[in-house]
């Protein structure tokens, strides 16, 4: 894979005619198709009107689709406007919807409404940027055909983007006010993501090698290098010596960091936030901080304009970031987080987060991840409801321990546990412990939790009343929640039936919750749910949500210096 491949016009040609022809499902003239969608004979092949049908065919809001299309193409039927026009619509509509977004819970005083107000404001911003981005890629067709994988992930992160918004404030009417004034961004969102989900099964089905096995990547909104080009070292040519030397150095702390925090006085800076307030802008390669022992007292967050940060410590029980922001205590869970890591490439090692609210603050976040291609290595995180937020992206935990009780592992990412030790603790009396909620709302989305040979066990306080606290592998925060526990220890503390519904038969019938090859005395699936959307699978299927076709880990994950095993162990 380190060699660049290129899209031949010949092949470019082919897949132009494939999106029109096979996503229409019409059958066409076997001449040869030139980009202006012209037959040999100077006929025109398909009208505006009958490309854009085709091109919005599987989307889930055609009508919309077809409504704005008309619109933005001007009559053009090129396969690089039909693309443009697509991100572009749902990018103005983002930008519409933000600026709309402001009249919702103006004049409201209580603090959760006006964190949601803000949050509001973050994160449709966070999605226009994105869109942005998207939309700047598009303006080279072969890259943007070479990268489906990458734009599935971020469409799929902007459709979670305005979902989180609605979801931040508590009042119903806001709520629904909100919904309303984020329907039409979402929908356009969600018809991107299913053109370019279409355009990947394509080239797919047409063994077309330059996509199908095309290797990708600077991050979104780092440069449009779309693939690696290797070295003599055998290391890609963007990889920085910053870089190199991280991985030179493994798992040690010889590293030589650009920034020490200690509480003592005896590094740089005694607070993290100022390190990272401290990072220069437009830093190119890793920045390295190393938090010296401590106890840190502060609720940190890193910026989406400081990416590729490298953090570590002393150890999970020695260098610590501890918290205590809440739902009760007046702040939107989004705001609840000790640690906050917004950025891209971020890499955590031998650290340790908590939020000491307790079970009676209840959503209370230790940890929110919401960069892309971010990896955290023996790092302890601990709360009790909603203790990990992985918002949205790709991540990815090898040798981790996460403690909590209702919920505590959620969001809306594609993430992957490996080798973790997953702590479930008591709750309060009148509650039941989740160790997942998964927030899918949609099946194009390529999001979901998968723990891969991990320990589900109780701990200590909870052990001797877990047969009488009912613990459940996760429910169904969103329509579409998909869950994979495989290759795992599940401890009794699980009940028979694995699995709790959120609320009657919500999403029962459209959820994708699977075991496999799991081990213990809770890992047996006689008693399971016989819900539609649970399923005990095979090999070939748990193949799917491995590290490299889940989140791509294949392609990003060694230059980390995070171990992990890229298939599955057995």
């Amino acid at each position: 894979m380190g060699k660049k491949v290129l899209i031949g016009s010949a092949s470019a040609i082919l897949l132009v005619a494939a999106v029109v022809g096979i996503v229409a499902m019409v059958s066409r003239s076997s001449h040869k198709i030139g980009d202006d969608f012209t037959a040999p004979s100077g006929d025109p092949l398909l009208s505006s009107t009958k490309s854009i049908a085709a091109f919005c065919a599987p989307t889930l809001y055609r009508k919309a689709c077809e409504q704005t299309l008309t619109v933005a193409t001007n009559g053009s039927t090129n396969t690089a406007d039909l693309i443009k026009s697509v991100i572009k619509v749902a990018l103005d509509e983002v930008q519409d919807t933000l600026s709309k977004s402001s009249d919702v819970g103006k004049g409201v005083n209580d603090s959760i409404t006006k964190d949601a107000s803000e949050d509001c404001k973050k994160l449709l911003g966070d999605a226009a940027a994105d869109l942005k981005s998207i939309f700047e890629l598009a303006g080279n067709l072969q890259n943007f055909l070479n990268r489906t994988d990458d734009l599935r992930h971020w469409l799929t992160a902007i459709m979670t983007f305005q979902d989180n918004c609605v979801d931040g404030f508590q009042d119903p009417q806001l709520k629904a006010a909100m919904q309303t004034i984020v329907q039409n961004s979402t929908e356009l969102s969600s018809n991107a993501l299913a053109i370019v989900t279409s355009l990947n099964s394509l080239a797919q089905s047409l063994n077309l090698p330059m996509i199908k096995s095309a290797s990708r990547r600077r991050l979104l909104g780092h440069g449009e290098d779309s693939v690696y080009e290797m070295d003599e070292s055998g290391y890609p040519k963007w990889l920085s010596a910053g870089d190199r030397k991280l991985l030179a150095a493994g798992n040690s702390h010889k590293l030589r960091p650009n920034a020490v925090v200690a509480k003592d006085g005896s590094g740089n800076f005694k607070s993290i936030n100022d390190a990272i307030n401290a990072v220069p802008k437009k830093n190119k390669g890793r920045y390295v901080i190393y938090v010296k022992a401590g106890v840190y007292n502060e609720n940190v967050l890193i910026t989406k304009d400081k990416p590729n940060i490298y953090m570590y410590g002393d150890g999970p029980k020695k260098t610590r970031v501890v918290g205590s922001r809440s739902n009760t205590g007046g702040y939107a869970t989004f705001n609840t987080a000790t640690f906050a890591a917004e950025a891209s490439g971020f890499i955590c090692k031998y650290m340790g987060f908590s939020n000491t609210a307790g079970p009676q603050g209840h959503q209370a976040v230790a940890l929110r991840v919401q960069g892309d291609n971010c990896a955290f290595f023996n790092v302890r995180m601990d709360g009790y409801q909603d203790t990990l937020y992985s918002q949205a992206r790709r991540h990815f935990f090898r040798n981790c321990v996460i403690s909590g009780t209702v919920d505590f592992i959620f969001g809306n990412s594609a993430v992957v546990f490996q080798n973790c030790l997953i702590l479930v603790r008591r709750p309060l009396d009148n509650q039941q412990n989740t160790v997942t909620a998964n927030g899918r709302t949609e099946a194009n989305q390529v999001s979901g939790i998968v723990i891969q040979n991990s320990r589900i066990v109780p701990d200590r306080r909870l052990f001797p009343d877990r047969f009488k606290i009912p613990s459940y592998l996760g429910r169904p925060w969103k329509q579409y929640s998909r869950t994979v526990v495989m290759e795992s220890l599940i401890g009794d503390l699980i009940k028979p039936a694995g699995w709790m519904p959120w609320d009657g038969d919500f999403a029962l019938k459209t959820l994708y919750y699977a075991e496999y090859g799991n081990r213990g005395p809770g890992a047996g699936t006689s008693k399971r749910v016989n819900w539609p959307g649970f399923h005990v699978i095979g090999r070939g299927e748990a193949q799917k949500f491995t590290v490299t076709p889940f989140i791509n880990g294949n392609l990003w994950l060694k230059y980390t210096g995070v171990p992990g095993i890229l298939g599955l162990k057995h």
